[in-house]
């Protein structure tokens, strides 16, 4: 697996970003949805990247820029015939290894709550996050689960 940092211009990975936001808007009530779309990511304050394998495109995430020494984790997705492969594990501790080199002290993240959402929250649980109140400028919702860790 190749994980590298990706400048959002491929129709690859358009097209799995779309397939990520078309799957939580169909989970998830459309007021508790908060993945970002192609432009949301397009930003200066987000690095993002890929996982392939071979040229097959299997997985993605980013960190996007809270505050100084603060980030938060966004648009994590696992190719769905690769999901419980540890592609997740793998890009998730590229990711976090990454943010401690960019200077973050503190990464936080918001999932769903829901029991769709238990892989993930048991993914970030492994990796040391734990439970915590809204950041940035997110608000209590029955349908989020909020998380952070210390890097």
């Amino acid at each position: 697996m190749k994980i590298s940092v990706d400048d959002l211009s491929g129709r690859d990975i358009a097209e799995f970003l779309q397939a990520h936001v078309d799957e939580m808007r169909a989970i998830t009530p459309l007021e508790s949805k908060h993945a970002l779309d192609l432009d949301g990511l397009r930003v200066p304050e987000v690095t993002f990247w890929t996982a392939y394998d071979g040229d097959t495109l299997i997985g993605c995430g980013a960190v996007k820029r809270i505050e100084e020494g603060h980030a938060e984790i966004k648009s994590m997705r696992t190719e769905p015939t690769r999901k419980r492969s540890g592609v997740a594990s793998r890009l998730l501790a590229h990711i976090i290894s990454e943010a401690r080199g960019m200077g973050y002290r503190r990464l936080s993240l918001e999932t769903g709550a829901t029991d769709s959402f238990a892989p993930a929250r048991g993914l970030y649980e492994k990796f040391e996050f734990t439970y915590c109140g809204p950041f940035a400028n997110y608000r209590e919702d029955p349908n989020s689960a909020f998380m952070t860790r210390l890097l």
